[in-house]
């Protein structure tokens, strides 16, 4: 399998601030004369970054606090909602219809997008109507505001005071204008919701008008998205993953990417389809997700799978993805429903980390998102403990660690 792009070395998520903005450790709150001293830092740091004086003055001096874009980075919905609950909002049946219609509408585009960059097409709009409700719903914060908010507010400041400066190298290229230069909280732009630095490497002017449009033109951003993705190193003639059942004997700490497995090897555990029909015969590596625990659907990962999490490193994502395109292609709907679970805040998901590092399962660090470390590390208290070991964070598990009453 071609190695994929490391994608967290262009979006470095998680770098520490080295800027004013260290002293700031996690704040909730950034104050106007605060916010306007690391604004007269980012704008001395620019003239390093090779951007014309011109640029620096006519885009920064208008720049404005927007305190709603630090709450919504506390409360990301593929870490906070339980995955039934993400799943059955974002693969809802007006977003398979929806999705549906686009998807013949564009077959000339999408069946040439397919020949020249290898993505197929239902993968393309899944994309599309899970950024955007296929361009319905661009965002609406102002891209410069969100990103110097966000540069500034301490966190994350390094990484978006980077992305700071390629919005500026984007409008001084003229792609767009200021004023339709909105998107998300996070600074993710147009219809696929491109970074900055995502849009620099790889937005494409499909349409040939000079520019690329990525938040007026259908043709430039779906074209875009799938060089993003070639990139990112999708896999032709390879589905993303799909719905199978497990044995009542499967051992859970087999999940996770970890234990990537032959295709073959999991059918010798005696993992089927849906149904009980045997695994495809085909020469592929794949691990097991359970999402929702072993109640909930069971799913085999293949390698586009990970390509789909580096657009978004989000497990529940990347399953909504590619069921969301198998729906569009005429799928039909899960075998097993998805099962609900308590939604935790982030002051909980940080007491169960550190509650299950003081009793030795190691969750690494305590930063309050419900990841695959942390679900590792439950799992491990659950077999511990005589539980189902699938790491799920059901009610039963967080009562008897005290999290929930």
């Amino acid at each position: 399998m071609k190695p994929l792009l490391n994608l967290f070395a262009i979006a470095p998520l998680l770098l520490p601030c080295t800027t004013w903005a260290t002293s700031q450790t996690d704040t909730k709150t950034l104050s106007e004369e605060d916010f306007q001293l690391c604004l007269g830092e980012l704008r001395a740091e620019a003239t390093q970054q090779d951007i014309p004086a011109q640029t620096i003055s006519q885009y920064l001096k208008d720049i404005q606090l927007n305190p709603k874009v630090i709450e919504l980075d506390r409360s990301q919905p593929e870490f906070t909602s339980s995955f039934a609950d993400y799943y059955t909002r974002r693969v809802s049946d007006t977003r398979i219809e929806t999705g549906r219609k686009k998807y013949q509408a564009l077959q000339p585009l999408l069946q040439r997008l397919t020949r020249e960059y290898g993505i197929p097409g239902h993968y393309l709009v899944a994309f599309w109507g899970l950024e955007t409700n296929y361009g319905g719903y661009l965002g609406y914060i102002p891209t410069l505001d969100a990103l110097a908010t966000l540069a500034c507010e301490g966190r994350r400041g390094e990484y978006f005071k980077g992305e700071l400066f390629n919005a500026l190298r984007i409008l001084q290229e003229g792609d767009v204008e200021r004023d339709i230069m909105k998107g998300s909280w996070a600074g993710a732009m147009g219809q696929t919701q491109f970074m900055p630095a995502i849009f620099l490497q790889y937005a494409l002017d499909d349409d040939g008008d000079g520019r690329r449009n990525l938040w007026e033109s259908e043709r430039d951003a779906l074209a875009s998205a799938a060089n993003f993705l070639r990139g990112l190193g999708w896999q032709r003639e390879e589905r993303w993953g799909r719905e199978v059942s497990l044995p009542e004997e499967f051992d859970f700490q087999l999940t996770g990417f970890a234990n990537q497995r032959p295709l073959s090897e999991w059918a010798r555990l005696g993992i089927t389809l849906p149904g009980g029909a045997a695994l495809p015969v085909a020469d592929l590596e794949a691990a097991v997700i359970v999402p929702s625990g072993h109640n909930g659907p069971a799913f085999l990962a293949y390698g586009n799978f990970r390509v789909i999490m580096g657009w978004n490193r989000s497990e529940s994502y990347a399953i909504a993805v590619g069921r969301l395109a198998d729906r569009i292609a005429g799928g039909g709907a899960l075998h097993q429903a998805p099962v609900p679970a308590p939604r935790l805040n982030r002051e909980q998901v940080s007491k169960l980390q550190e509650t299950l590092n003081q009793l030795g399962h190691d969750a690494g660090d305590v930063d309050g998102l419900l990841g695959p470390g942390t679900r590792k590390a439950l799992a491990r208290y659950q077999q511990a403990n005589g539980m189902v070991a699938d790491g799920f964070p059901d009610q039963d598990v967080l009562t008897h660690l005290g999290i929930l009453p």
